[in-house]
């Protein structure tokens, strides 16, 4: 007889990605009506229009598009690895083209309007998170889609990718949380604590940002879910196990 659990779980996890592939889409989409409808659209002219870019490049950017950047692995965990690979380093490229549009952006705008810069709690998380992100990439393109590293320094740096790619997302959605806040405390502090339409809309925009996020590290963090190990990723963990038990590990 056909053991159901296989079946169920697969069902689980499938809709498990399509919620969190909802709640990012809406997040991103309630991003744009904020902007659009609530604070004048978007224009690329130094104004506050095209401060509206920022906000929208990062939430698609910096948190949607790393988000299925990282479930990639999730998503197509039976499919040849280095064509997963290969995805991931591409989606995550768009995300940081899409958040550098965004950081041109807010600067330009306030160079435009002479406001001071990075002064602020989010936008000192915001350029770490950045910056980090950019590394992160990098050190992905080096060590696994076109390694120049050898196998045992791959092994050793692989936990601390994965550790990294996780805490980058968490970063991207509380630094947007942080930059809501800011930005409904400058425009409608007069009125957002009478629950003025902006406020609803933008504070639901940063539930969601957390329900996205909470989903994807469940997604990612479960066992059950991982791609079954590959004879790269074999190699690299014994490679990995050598090294924290204080073996020498052999030349690749």
């Amino acid at each position: 007889m056909e053991d159901p659990a296989p079946r169920h779980g697969g069902s689980v996890f499938a809709g498990l990605v399509g919620a969190s592939q909802v709640l990012g889409l809406v997040s991103v989409v309630l991003t744009g009506v904020w902007m659009g409808h609530f604070r004048g659209g978007f224009a690329w002219d130094g104004s506050a229009q095209e401060f509206n870019l920022h906000p929208l490049c990062m939430v698609l950017g910096l948190v949607f598009l790393q988000g299925d950047a990282i479930l990639v692995y999730r998503v197509f965990r039976n499919e040849a690895r280095k064509s997963v690979k290969l995805l991931h380093g591409t989606i995550h490229l768009l995300a940081l083209i899409i958040s550098i549009v965004g950081i041109v952006a807010v600067f330009d705008f306030h160079r435009k309007a002479q406001i001071p810069d990075v002064y602020s709690l989010h936008s000192w998380c915001g350029i770490a998170t950045l910056v980090l992100f950019c590394l992160q990439w990098v050190m992905g393109l080096l060590f696994f889609l076109f390694p120049v590293a050898s196998a045992w320094l791959r092994a050793t740096y692989l936990p601390v990718h994965v550790f990294c790619g996780l805490m980058l997302l968490v970063m991207a959605i509380g630094t947007s949380l942080l930059g809501i806040t800011e930005n409904l405390l400058f425009r409608i502090m007069p009125t957002y604590s009478q629950f003025a339409p902006e406020g609803v809309l933008a504070n639901t925009l940063g539930i969601l940002l957390v329900l996205f996020g909470v989903l994807l590290c469940h997604l990612i963090t479960r066992e059950e879910y991982r791609s079954p190990p590959n004879p790269e990723e074999e190699s690299l963990s014994v490679h990995f196990k050598t090294l924290t038990e204080g073996g020498s590990p052999a030349s690749p």
